[in-house]
């Protein structure tokens, strides 16, 4: 008898799991957050016996040595990676018992990075699930360029060879349980659905399906921009991260925010885009709790810069500091709940600015006014509106004295980053209108969309 049981990272798009038998069972790439993954230990009842780290993570800060420490687990991290940290170094075909006919088996699969180690968990010899990490994923890879750009090739090529070796060394039914794919940028695509095996893998993973230089050259073509945070979670993970601390911040009133404010720290406002838009404080900048805050957050703000975090409800406020501990934003210089008028000094009202959609703007005409594109350039390449200035949100910031004068009408693919950049501008001092669309009805509208 064996169990998996799967925890999402749903902001981050990753996944945690937890497996293991009657008594003991072993944490896979447990996040920073790890009172998740002993309160799913004590739901089943088991001890946690093994900690495993498939690779050292870009994309999060791992929880692996803090639980290592509280559980009294032992910590296994591929051989090959280079941490500061007592850990049981783990190579190729070295085998843990987690519970009465229930092992733990390494996989070297480099690719991802040159040390990535996968996990085949067998009950009685025989496999019945691989931990994948960052190489097998659902319909594709995990990229190969986060290491060293001298290196990236190589290890594309060696995510072929990866991906070959666990096709022919497990069964077709065997599950195959990624960390990445599920909204990841650690993930060189989208994961194409939620749940896979070896044998599904064989015939729609393009890793299995098309030779290595046609492979390879796919891939490379293929890659995204990389989130700027990425620089600081190896690092970190090498190092060993500090616990966390997720009790609530202090909270501050209108005056203190203006202070901060006036310092030049973030304030970040977490309600929707649609209440932001409505009524916000001048200044903040509008980071939806339900869109990936995390992931967006760590990658624009300047690293260290103190951050102030305003939400609708506590419940909000601890959702949000929970995701952004995963990516080493650790503890917010202040918070406050409730509604804008609370946090503007008496006297003053919240600031607002307007909404619309591709119709709006196709009927109000895009002469005289700035349509800024802020999609990814992959995105962008597939179709753009005529004419539309484009700058990718994640640069946004740095680059906001580039979009030309005149009201801004800005748009990414669904509203949520839009919301991002239209905070930004409005906080500069720009006149701007949010589109809350959806790009395909760009053209429907009667917007003339070109390509290339």
């Amino acid at each position: 008898m064996f169990f998996v049981d799967t925890m999402e990272l749903e902001g981050l798009g990753n996944r945690s799991y937890l497996a293991g038998g009657r008594h003991t069972a072993v944490a896979v790439d447990p996040p920073r957050d790890i009172d998740r993954v002993l309160a799913a230990a004590a739901r089943r009842g088991v001890r946690i016996s093994h900690v495993v780290e498939t690779h050292l993570h870009n994309d999060y800060v791992t929880g692996g040595p803090e639980l290592a420490r509280l559980t009294g687990a032992a910590y296994l991290v591929p051989a090959g990676a280079h941490v500061s940290y007592a850990r049981v170094p783990v190579a190729d075909g070295d085998v843990a018992e987690v519970d009465a006919g229930l092992a733990l088996r390494a996989v070297a699969t480099p690719g991802h990075t040159p040390h990535h180690t996968s996990y085949v968990l067998e009950d009685g010899g025989r496999p019945v699930a691989a931990f994948t990490g960052g190489s097998l994923l659902i319909g594709t890879v995990g990229r190969p360029d986060l290491v060293e750009p001298r290196l990236t090739e190589r290890l594309a090529r060696a995510q072929h060879a990866s991906a070959h070796r666990l096709a022919a060394e497990l069964p077709d039914e065997t599950p195959v349980l990624p960390t990445h794919g599920f909204g990841s940028f650690c993930s060189s695509a989208q994961a194409a659905g939620d749940a896979t095996t070896i044998g599904e893998e064989k015939a729609a993973n393009a890793a299995l399906t098309t030779d290595v230089d046609s492979f390879v050259t796919r891939l490379l073509a293929g890659l995204d921009d990389v989130p700027a945070y990425y620089t600081h979670m190896g690092p970190a993970n090498a190092a060993g991260p500090a616990p966390v601390d997720l009790t609530p911040p202090p909270v501050a009133d209108a005056e203190e925010i203006a202070a901060r404010l006036a310092a030049g720290e973030w304030v970040v406002d977490l309600r929707s885009r649609i209440a932001f838009a409505a009524g916000h404080v001048a200044g903040s900048f509008n980071f939806e709790a339900d869109g990936k805050v995390a992931t967006y957050l760590a990658w624009m703000i300047p690293w260290g810069k103190p951050v102030t975090l305003l939400a609708e409800t506590p419940e909000q406020l601890a959702a949000a500091q929970r995701e952004l501990v995963r990516v080493g934003i650790d503890r917010p210089g202040a918070a406050a709940t409730g509604a804008p008028d609370r946090w503007v000094p008496e006297g003053d009202r919240p600031a607002s600015f307007p909404r619309s959609t591709f119709a709006g703007l196709a009927e109000r005409g895009t002469d005289g006014v700035v349509v800024l594109d802020v999609r990814r350039a992959s995105e962008r390449a597939a179709g753009h509106i005529e004419g539309s200035v484009h700058i990718p949100v994640h640069q946004l910031h740095q680059r906001i004295g580039e979009v030309p004068a005149g009201t801004v009408w800005v748009h990414c693919a669904g509203g949520m980053r839009a919301a991002i950049a239209a905070s930004l501008l409005d906080a500069a001092g720009r006149d701007v209108v949010a589109v809350d669309d959806g790009f395909a009805a760009a053209a429907g509208a009667g917007l003339t969309v070109v390509t290339g």
